[in-house]
């Protein structure tokens, strides 16, 4: 009855309107309240949920990419990634794909990442002929690189809820299969570019992409200084995303000097908002994890999988598909809170890696951002592109399938996320 009390309050909020974060608490409480626990102790799972040193990296992450949003990265990030590959045929949508790989390693955030090249490749695509679904469509889905290309605060995340995994070796982990998945969207866009009978970009030369490269370097460090401290050990997460949102910040004023004051004050406020939200539903999802722990659900889980089927390759098929399920109609970083202490056990009682889970994780919700009734980035897109979602969800599916792929093979081939954090053990 607990657990029914527990579910039916979480999805009947949800179903009502309420935020998820409130939604999850909401449901905490009431179902203390009917085991008889006292109320402290649902408010010390909250506040334990939120006091994890880990967690202090999430406002500079978010900080670092609202600066690079507003002081000019994005666009020369672009023109750099047009000079490199934009002679293809259909050549701005593997642009924007080139370009979604490297400002979602830097700004790890796919929303940002459909915003920020949303607006600037969209109108030009537009006016070079492209369709407005096409523009949306790879715009939406190579935002998907944000969230798995590092550093990503949702690996963050992913990392406290899973009981406290190396970051660092999440970095690494998902470096191989975002760029597998940036591949294959990138021959998905070829694809139906030619297939469209879209022009290809004239090469601007070697000096002009040498050019482009050169511009675009400083911002591009964003990422190599974040995720370098890392990695070498040098720095905790949290300090080497504190020096590159001071770093960003140094270079959007005094070298790109695209940084005004309202600029600033737009990236402080929106750092902020999204900040509280997530430390909000940290919080939350923390007591709702609590009791789901308590209830068994994971055994429970775990004994439901093992029913229908021992074989673990099955074992892992379903459990992609529920995750994709629950990526539609749910936010990202919920979904991580709430569906990481359930899989774990389960994907580790077969065998698979937690850092591998934890990159399986982020491309299935990753992909949820984009598909219907809730995907974000989906309706940022068409919001930006000026474009219907039916007319966008009816010609997205060979993205979906190129993401879907690079899915599966970081799901049944080990090596191709375990490969570099297996150099560090």
């Amino acid at each position: 009855m607990g657990l029914f009390i527990l579910l039916g309050i979480f999805f009947g909020a949800l179903v009502a309107g309420v935020p998820v974060a409130f939604a999850l608490g909401i449901a905490a409480v009431s179902t203390f309240l009917y085991e008889g626990l006292p109320l402290f102790v649902a408010f010390q799972r909250i506040l334990s949920g939120v006091s994890v040193f880990s967690l202090l990296a999430i406002p500079f992450f978010i900080f670092a990419g609202e600066l690079m949003l507003q002081g000019g990265i994005a666009n020369r990030l672009v023109r750099f990634a047009a000079a490199a590959v934009g002679r293809m045929r259909g050549g701005l949508g593997t642009v924007n794909v080139a370009s979604s790989m490297l400002f979602g390693g830097i700004s790890g955030s796919a929303v940002a990442d459909t915003s920020a090249l949303g607006s600037i490749l969209m109108p030009v695509m537009k006016e070079k002929g492209y369709d407005s679904d096409y523009a949306v469509n790879v715009t939406v889905t190579s935002s998907v690189a944000g969230v798995v290309i590092p550093p990503s605060h949702n690996m963050i995340l992913f990392a406290v809820a899973a009981g406290g995994l190396s970051v660092t070796k999440l970095f690494l982990a998902g470096i191989v299969p975002g760029v597998l998945m940036c591949l294959c969207l990138g021959a998905s866009a070829y694809l139906v570019a030619v297939s469209r009978g879209y022009a290809a970009e004239t090469f601007p030369g070697w000096q002009a992409l040498l050019w482009s490269f050169v511009v675009s370097l400083p911002g591009l460090m964003t990422a190599i200084i974040i995720v370098g401290g890392v990695l070498s050990g040098v720095m905790t997460v949290t300090e080497s995303g504190a020096l590159g949102a001071i770093y960003a910040l140094v270079v959007t004023l005094l070298v790109y000097r695209e940084l005004t004051w309202q600029g600033f004050k737009t990236a402080v406020i929106q750092a902020v908002k999204t900040t509280s939200l997530v430390m909000v539903l940290v919080g939350c999802a923390s007591a709702f994890a609590y009791l789901l722990a308590l209830y068994r659900v994971p055994e429970l889980l775990a004994s439901g999988l093992t029913f229908v089927s021992e074989e673990p390759l099955v074992i892992l098929l379903m459990l992609n598909v529920i995750l994709l399920v629950l990526g539609m109609i749910m936010d990202m970083a919920a979904l991580i809170l709430i569906c990481t202490p359930i899989f774990l056990p389960v994907v580790t009682g077969i065998g698979m890696d937690p850092i591998q889970f934890g990159i399986v994780m982020m491309m299935n919700l990753g992909l949820g951002l984009c598909t219907p009734p809730v995907g974000a980035c989906l309706f940022v897109g068409c919001v930006v592109g000026k474009a219907k979602i039916q007319d966008v969800v009816r010609t997205i599916w060979p993205f979906y399938l190129a993401i879907v792929l690079a899915l599966l093979l970081t799901t049944y081939v080990p090596a191709i996320s375990l490969t570099l954090t297996n150099l560090i053990d």
